[in-house]
């Protein structure tokens, strides 16, 4: 059995603070795209909730660092799983 590892990746680039945001109508929204395997993506965009492009950094940057801690947190195990005999 293989085990697929997911870890979380941004990319950025230098010199545009705007970079995953996407102003519609005056809302600011974050967007980016997902690999949920490896042979599909998926386009996300999630609003901000702001009309302060400020505040939209603030958030997206806050998004991104969560997302980051959340990939580098090894994953739960179901109990049954630790004493799995294979």
């Amino acid at each position: 059995m293989s085990k697929v590892t997911v870890l979380p990746s941004a990319r950025r680039t230098n010199g545009n603070e705007n970079h995953h945001l996407w102003n519609n109508n005056g809302t600011w929204f974050l967007h980016y795209t997902t690999y949920p395997t490896p042979f599909t993506k998926e386009r996300v965009r999630r609003s901000l909730g702001t009309k302060d492009l400020m505040e939209a950094r603030l958030r997206r940057d806050a998004f991104f660092s969560h997302l980051g801690n959340e990939g580098a947190a090894p994953a739960a195990q179901p109990a049954a799983a630790k004493f799995a005999v294979a």
